[in-house]
């Protein structure tokens, strides 16, 4: 069976508490925010920016874009 091409741009934009503010360890991985996913970089960003502005005094919580295509097409 041919595997088919995944071409279409996903971003998922989540956040959550972090353990230390310099790294990407979610304190509690269950409790991750998910805001959505966008099928072109601009809206991820706008919706990234609008939770992380919301969140800017907590040093803990982190916001961020996870390119979804990225992750579902082979390594070339």
């Amino acid at each position: 069976m041919k595997e088919t091409e995944f071409t279409q741009p996903l971003h998922l934009v989540m956040g959550g508490k972090v353990r230390d503010p310099r790294s990407m360890e979610f304190q509690d991985p269950e409790s991750i925010h998910v805001v959505g996913v966008y099928s072109d970089y601009d809206n991820a960003v706008e919706a990234w920016r609008g939770n992380a502005q919301r969140t800017v005094d907590d040093a803990e919580m982190k916001y961020v874009i996870v390119p979804l295509h990225k992750l579902l097409t082979p390594a070339q």
